[in-house]
């Protein structure tokens, strides 16, 4: 009779079901973590926000909002696009030439920053907004210099009417201001801020938020009949040579929602970056589970050989196989595909990490790439491991089927070979390393290392069996049979340990990356904060709070700290990039900060810190290229480039901030000038209590410390959803191989094996390919954390205990569960 190649796959599908549900686990679980990469790089590709505050305003024109670094020229010019830390504003002037492009009604710049009423934070406006925003008065008149108009509960918590003044702590310092009005919120003030709110008039609200001149952003309002293309055009023209930028439908909603680009970046990180290591990891593991699931069928294709199969029906029918597998399999893996990718936004957007007014995007091409890559890894995969059977000869065939063959093909070895020699390269490199450099090509050695041990797996598996049977040799006949099976069927062996490998080397790699960046940075903020109190307040502290510490009995030193972030270029050549750097800006001299703070100095002086010097951590030193003396350049938080004089080089950056500078450099670049710490030396902590939450060195580094774990949450998540598919791969694999060896057992039952033999011999086996792959994946982390964490924090990694013991206890137990389960049900025909 002569069979049709889908008819062989059917057939083989229907008296085969065991190997082609590991298959089926794989391709799903292969199309569940693609296509859930894939939605979160497709929504940060499409991430906006709908206009709110600029709802009314069709055209709103503001700065650019990234920092763009160009490396090269001609063919080789590249230009990477780096969101700012804080706001980058406009002049405030461009409002009056916006207001004479053709169609503008007028041009109203826009202003938004904090101040504080008492205890309370109040978020406030230019007046001029209210024409676009729908605020309106309740009572009294539009603020003039010296006067405020603050909505109901404002007025209700400062106790005050029309006529009456208030103190208001602002940028600029504490003054009162008359009460001129009393107005209700519009919608376009309650988008994206909550809470009570002030308006100042225009002409002084840039100098109040400590800007003067500037503007966070212009907004154009268009006469009747003026279509907003038409406006935004004109008011391109007017604004030509500028700098600013002109927006229109949804992208005005990026203008007044800052977060958005550090969101599109989050998530194209993730989906990007680690959604590419995460489908390689899950594209090479379900194209491992095709191929042993092909390989377990090899007797088969030999007697189909021998009875006149050609190896172009034996090759269609590996085809047909993955046909009716693979399709259903990823359309099926996309649907939590789906569920995961919404959760794990969900989880970011309850972090603050995305503005709440995005949404998820999902559409049907990450979905079809994922089902497109499972069919493609199992028609590959099947294509390679069926080869072989159907091009040799039908006696041989028989021949290989009936004995593993040991000698692996050429081609594996080399690759296998010069991946292997390729992860030795970088872990050189690494070494000699330091800072970003070392993490980036430390990366590159967990991906080759990787890739050696699943190409070299054979006879990696043959040699570790070898080796860690020899154990198991005196420890009974049921440890003595695990062994010699172990050694003569690595091909099988190495199918198992391959997955163990991924999980261990993977998780453990994200996970110690964090825990050894938080125990040095938590050592650090405790060895550098040597002030006797930290004084802090969520609203951030007034400017004059250091004074005011400062007049306090018994104090020696007090000096305000305000934190930020700057970016500086970094790397050489080609492969220079904006890294973004912690920095604090201090009050007072630098004599005064080392009564409060011990940075570490190894070289320079703190002494010279002051307008245009700046210190900073050895790290970025390194990774910078710069030393005491040079210039190093840097773009303050609004994207203002400046290059001030490296005056000191400290080792403490990764625990308190990676460069110190004077205030004074940093608080008009910034959106709130109030302090974020207060350093104190001496004095008594009751004296101090009036300026805000008060604590102790100690205190303090342990919520640092609790700020830090939160921010540990992603690495997790990655390491958990890496590790856990690597983990359901292992178990499945080894489900395959325990049921695929249904014959042997029977075999070793009736030569008179007991039962009970058997499930020893098996869970020796179980524990040897978990210890293999422990061993193995924690030689791949250790090989790219050691290098990493030297360039990043100058000292080795940090392992907690209880977590490593953690992931070997899971590793050990899904292994020993993998064996045992099916093989008690292979068991149950010989009992």
């Amino acid at each position: 009779m002569k069979l049709a190649p889908n008819g062989l796959a059917r057939a083989a599908v229907r008296f085969k079901p065991a190997s082609f549900a590991g298959t089926f686990v794989a391709l799903l679980m292969s199309a569940l973590i693609v296509s859930a990469c894939g939605i979160l790089l497709e929504t940060g590709l499409r991430a906006s926000v709908p206009a709110e505050r600029y709802a009314k305003a069709p055209v709103v024109a503001a700065a650019d909002q990234y920092e763009r670094l160009v490396t090269g020229s001609g063919e080789d010019r590249t230009e990477e696009a780096t969101p700012l830390p804080d706001t980058a504003r406009v002049d405030a002037g461009l409002a009056a030439k916006a207001a004479q492009a053709p169609g503008a009604k007028s041009a109203v710049p826009d202003f938004t920053f904090p101040v504080r009423a008492g205890d309370g934070a109040l978020t406030a406006h230019g007046w001029g907004s209210h024409a676009f925003t729908g605020t309106a008065l309740t009572s009294g008149s539009a603020p003039r210099t010296g006067e405020v108009v603050l909505d109901a509960a404002a007025a209700r918590t400062a106790k005050a009417g029309v006529g009456d003044t208030v103190a208001l702590n602002t940028a600029a310092g504490q003054r009162d201001f008359r009460v001129a009005g009393v107005a209700k919120v519009g919608p376009g003030d309650t988008a994206r801020s909550a809470g009570p709110t002030a308006w100042f008039a225009d002409a002084q609200a840039p100098t109040l938020a400590g800007h003067p001149g500037k503007a966070d952003a212009i907004a154009v309002l268009a006469k009747d009949g003026t279509k907003a293309d038409t406006l935004a055009d004109g008011v391109e023209k007017a604004l030509s040579g500028s700098g600013a930028k002109v927006h229109t439908g949804t992208d005005r909603g990026a203008v007044e929602d800052p977060g958005l680009g550090y969101a599109k970046e989050m998530l194209a990180g993730i989906g990007g970056s680690f959604g590419g290591i995460a489908t390689m990891v899950a594209v090479f593991t379900a194209a491992g589970t095709v191929a042993l699931s092909v390989s377990q069928r090899a007797r088969e294709y030999a007697l189909l050989r021998a009875i006149g199969a050609t190896p172009r029906q034996i090759r269609r029918a590996v085809a047909s196989e993955a046909l009716l597998v693979a399709p259903l399999a990823g359309i099926l893996g996309t649907l939590p595909g789906i569920g995961l990718a919404h959760w794990w936004f969900g989880q970011l957007q309850d972090r603050g990490a995305i503005p709440e007014a995005v949404q998820v995007h999902v559409s049907w091409i990450p979905l079809l790439v994922a089902v497109g890559a499972g069919l493609l890894t199992a028609l590959g995969a099947g294509w390679m491991a069926g080869r072989r059977p159907a091009k040799i000869k039908p006696g041989q065939a028989l021949t290989e089927a009936s004995v593993e063959r040991l000698r692996p093909g050429i081609i594996r070895t080399t690759l296998g070979i010069g991946a292997l020699v390729g992860g030795g390269f970088f872990t050189s490199v690494a070494a000699g390393e330091a800072g970003e450099d070392a993490a980036n090509a430390a990366l590159g050695v967990v991906m080759c290392f990787m890739f050696a041990v699943a190409l070299l797996g054979p006879l990696v598996a043959r040699l570790c069996a070898g080796l860690f049977g020899l154990p198991l040799r005196g420890a009974g006949a049921a440890a003595s049979l695990a062994a010699a099976n172990s050694r003569s069927n690595s091909r099988r062996l190495a199918s198992a340990i391959t997955p163990i490998v991924l999980a261990m080397a993977f998780a453990s790699t994200l996970v110690f990356m964090h825990t050894s960046e938080s125990h040095v940075a938590d050592k650090q903020l405790r060895a550098g904060i040597t002030a006797d109190h930290v004084v802090t307040d969520p609203a951030g502290l007034p400017v004059d709070t250091a004074e005011r510490a400062a007049r306090a009995p018994g104090v020696d030193a007090a000096v305000g700290v305000l934190n930020t972030q700057v970016l500086v270029p970094v790397g050489s050549g080609g492969g220079r990039w904006l890294q973004g750097s912690a920095a604090q800006g201090v009050t007072g001299s630098g004599a005064e900060l080392a009564k409060v703070q011990d940075l570490d100095v190894t070289e320079g002086s703190l002494d010279r810190l002051g307008k245009g010097r700046i210190a900073i951590d050895k790290t970025l030193a390194t990774s910078a290229k710069v030393e005491v003396g040079d210039r190093m350049p840097l773009y303050l938080p609004d994207g203002t480039k400046e290059s001030p004089e490296v005056v000191a080089v400290y080792g403490r950056g990764l625990g308190i901030a990676t460069v110190t500078m004077d205030r004074a450099s940093l608080a008009g670049h910034v959106t709130s000038g109030f302090d974020s710490t207060l350093l104190v030396r001496g004095g008594d902590a009751a004296s101090l209590k009036d300026l805000g939450e008060v604590t102790d060195a100690s205190g303090y580094a342990t919520e640092q410390s609790l700020d830090a774990k939160t921010n540990a949450w992603a690495n997790y998540t990655m390491a958990g959803v890496l590790g856990g598919f690597a983990a359901i791969a292992a178990v499945n694999t080894l489900v395959m191989t325990v049921l695929d060896r249904r014959r042997e057992l029977g075999t070793l039952r009736l030569v008179g094996t007991t039962r009970r033999q058997v499930m020893q011999m098996l869970r020796w086996e179980g524990l040897l390919v978990s210890t293999v792959g422990i061993v193995l994946g924690s030689a791949i982390a250790a090989a790219t954390l050691i290098p990493m964490m030297r360039g990043l924090t100058g000292e080795g990694p940090y392992v907690p205990p209880l977590i490593y013991g953690s992931f070997v206890a899971a590793a050990g137990g899904l292994a020993l569960l993998a064996v045992t389960l099916p093989a008690r049900e292979a068991l149950r025909r010989w009992s």
